[in-house]
């Protein structure tokens, strides 16, 4: 279907509900109706889940599409996903693993591959792993008892406010289950692929990992497509971290260059966990990703590694929550935006120290490259303490290629476009080295040098 100048589909006029079950006073906008075709919080196995499904639907019909007049929302303009013509994805088409080969980590000892939201079992590997450690398909795990998933499972991911959450949980059905037990570890990565494969189409990914007390886990998350059409993947990860457990969060989205993507992750972190979240942003028209953590228990220890990589006339939103809620809490944060063309990329990084959460140690840093007059950056650092022992700072700059580097490097014989790629792959080093998937740092290496020489 062609993109976005393809208008909506008479929609049937639904009245929006509100907060207490009572009908709105306004129509829910035909773009949020029509995401929300064919949910049914009904006929489930586990009434638990179907009550949250069904409460997600009631918040998505109250809640409102975001707009530029949103304070959270204000440089993220998702006018041009309100007039695609979107519908549920059908039965995928038949793939080769050629198809997915450029996608795939070989360091990973096992894999869990969706194809339009579908569980692809013929290009997934989830058998061999250590003792302990399961990965599959959600609704696998919520076909038995579901034992265990009911306390974590639409629970840390809030749908309240939110409505992309709220759109999602209501989709609701099936998704990716890790569960790491306790005292036990996976020293290989785990990956989890999502592909799209249908333009014109939403899809609702979602995962849920469960990491017991002094467990440890390396979690690959990747965002792809094999269509160049516009789409919608709208995603959820709900990531629990036991006491002293370990998880390091490695995620990749290169969705098509006509896509939407815009996702949530919610991570809960108990005492003495520690949690690395290293997020690449390549693709997609519009992205925004969401993500809120949470330190629950005392002594947590955070790492947030985010990286951008756009051009062209792309936008790419970040959001980050560091919400520290008990003592001695550690966070480090860097943010790095390299932008080109006249693409626009936001970061909105935030820290909050609770009241009697001290001896927190909170630290941001938002570093940006423009490489083009055209491009633009928006970054809002914010700092909310209420503890008098706290060290917490952050900062951020917005610079274009030092000339007098580029004149040093041009002056010893290399040409003008070498010199920038050498530069701006210096710019996101630091953040694509501390990737601990070496196959992965390759191809980050690769697509910095060969994006920034194409725009010389």
């Amino acid at each position: 279907m062609s993109g976005a100048s393809s208008k909506l589909a008479p929609q049937p006029v639904t009245r929006a509900v509100s907060p207490g079950g009572g009908p709105g006073a306004a129509a829910l906008h035909p773009a949020v109706a029509a995401l929300l075709q064919g949910c049914d919080a009904r006929g489930g196995r586990h009434p638990w889940l179907d009550e949250r499904r069904a409460h997600a639907l009631e918040r998505a019909n109250a809640l409102k599409l975001p707009t530029l007049r949103d304070e959270e929302w204000r440089f993220t303009d998702i006018e041009p996903l309100t007039q695609l013509r979107l519908r549920q994805a059908g039965d995928p088409p038949r793939l080769h693993a050629a198809d997915l080969a450029p996608f795939l980590a070989p360091e990973a000892a096992a894999r869990l591959v969706f194809v339009d939201g579908i569980p692809a079992p013929e290009f997934s590997r989830t058998s061999g792993l250590p003792d302990g450690v399961v990965l599959g398909p959600l609704a696998a795990a919520l076909a038995g008892s579901g034992d265990g998933i009911e306390p974590h499972l639409a629970r840390h991911a809030g749908f309240e406010r939110e409505l992309f959450v709220a759109v999602n949980t209501s989709h609701l059905r099936d998704g990716a289950l890790i569960r790491i037990a306790r005292g036990r570890a996976c020293p290989a990565p785990i990956e989890l692929l999502f592909i799209s494969t249908q333009g014109g189409t939403a899809t609702y990914p979602r995962c849920l990992l469960l990491a017991e007390a002094g467990a440890d886990c390396t979690v690959i998350e990747r965002h792809a497509a094999l269509v160049d059409e516009p789409y919608l993947a709208n995603g959820v990860v709900e990531i629990v971290a036991g006491n002293g457990a370990r998880v390091r969060h490695v995620r990749v989205q290169q969705e098509a260059a006509g896509a939407f993507h815009i996702a949530t992750c919610a991570v809960v972190l108990e005492r003495d966990a520690t949690y690395a979240s290293h997020a690449v942003a390549l693709g997609s028209r519009i992205s925004r990703y969401d993500l809120n953590v949470l330190q629950q228990g005392e002594g947590a220890e955070v790492s947030l590694d985010g990286l951008t990589l756009i051009d062209s006339r792309q936008l790419a939103d970040t959001h980050t929550l560091m919400d520290h809620a008990r003592p001695n809490g550690r966070c480090r944060q860097t943010n790095k935006c390299i932008v080109g063309g006249a693409a626009h990329a936001v970061f909105n990084g935030k820290i909050v120290v609770r009241p009697g959460a001290q001896l927190t140690n909170s630290f941001q840093e938002s570093r940006n490259l423009l490489l083009s007059g055209r491009a633009r950056v928006d970054t809002k650092p914010q700092l909310e303490i209420f503890a008098d022992d706290v060290k917490c700072a952050h900062g951020a700059t917005v610079g274009q290629l030092d000339t007098e580097q580029l004149f040093y490097l041009t002056s010893r014989g290399l040409a003008q476009a070498h010199a920038r790629s050498l530069l701006t792959r210096a710019f996101g080093a630091e953040l694509i080295g501390r990737i601990p998937v070496p196959s992965i740092v390759r191809e980050l290496e690769a697509i910095v040098m060969n994006r920034t020489a194409a725009l010389a």
